[in-house]
């Protein structure tokens, strides 16, 4: 029973490779693009596949997303309906993630943009800020992911709200919950983070409207999916103040290109799609813990809803 592997590059397929075949070696692993007789492979680990690339593969049991969303996966126009999608999650990814988002909403709580340029100015400039629990902070998307970076939030003192499509508790967070609620959790927030999946409902989410009902100079940080953000709104808001800074670490073209604004605006910070960045050890691992449990039960904790988009 083989599984076969495709990251856009070769060189990090290999990677992957190498490190799923040394925890399951009872299984043929190998390339996506060195598989001779694709009707033997019954598990495909994939980032980003081609099109068409998945139903090659007649005697699937199961496709696996190296992340925990699988919108680049149901982006597939050939995906075979009803194949099993597995998500990659565990607790080194929450971890990153929770870093990363405590990280970033330091970063603007404390205005740090403004004084480092007030340090290449030679300015001795103090910047005052309220005490983290005057400052309200959103979070959006209460998943695995986003619920513990809302409880990392509400652990620093922020005042720290949540929504999601569904609602559901989170200690020490103000929960809101579908589209009714929405417009009450964004007002009046100062920072807001973006853990939403990506799905129909959430594509374009950040965009004019919502920076509209934030408070005035607010701060916006997308961690989520590129295609949740609508660039030119956001470029707009910060234009006008609305939307005083923001850091993107996720983006509609990847790499961003060498010529998008967003390199070089004062307002943005940009980060490499890094925030709970998968390395192989960790991910080989999960990988395999997941193929292993499925083969034996036919299901698994990270089992996603394809019908949802996660």
């Amino acid at each position: 029973m083989s599984v076969a592997v495709y990251l856009p590059t070769e060189e990090k397929t290999r990677w992957w490779v190498e490190r799923l075949a040394a925890l399951m070696p009872g299984r043929d692993v190998r390339s996506l693009r060195q598989v001779a007789a694709p009707g033997s492979v019954r598990y495909l680990v994939v980032w980003r596949p081609r099109p068409g690339d998945i139903a090659k593969f007649a005697n699937l049991r199961a496709v696996i997303s190296i992340g925990a969303g699988i919108d680049h996966v149901l982006a597939d126009p050939d995906l075979p309906p009803g194949l099993p999608i597995i998500r990659t999650t565990g607790r080194d990814l929450t971890q990153r993630m929770r870093e990363y988002v405590a990280l970033h909403v330091l970063r603007h709580h404390r205005d740090m943009p403004r004084q480092l340029q007030a340090q290449r100015e030679r300015d001795w400039h103090a910047i005052v800020v309220p005490v983290a629990p005057n400052r309200v902070v959103g979070v959006m998307g209460l998943g695995n992911l986003g619920a513990a970076a809302a409880r990392t939030l509400a652990d620093l003192g922020f005042a720290t709200r949540g929504w999601s499509r569904r609602g559901g508790a989170v200690p020490g967070v103000e929960t809101f919950a579908g589209a009714e609620e929405f417009a009450g959790f964004l007002s009046g927030c100062e920072i807001l983070v973006n853990l939403l999946p990506l799905t129909d409902a959430t594509r374009g989410i950040l965009g004019a409207d919502l920076f509209d009902r934030l408070a005035p100079g607010a701060c916006v940080v997308n961690c989520a999916r590129g295609a949740h953000l609508v660039e030119e709104d956001l470029l707009a808001a910060l234009a006008t103040g609305q939307v005083r800074q923001a850091t993107l670490d996720v983006f509609r073209q990847e790499p961003l290109p060498s010529d998008d604004p967003f390199w070089h605006h004062p307002a943005i910070t940009v980060t490499p799609h890094v925030a709970a960045q998968i390395d192989p050890a960790t991910g080989a691992r999960l990988i395999a813990d997941n193929i292993e449990t499925f083969d034996a039960t036919g299901t698994c904790d990270d089992l996603a809803d394809a019908a949802r988009g996660y």
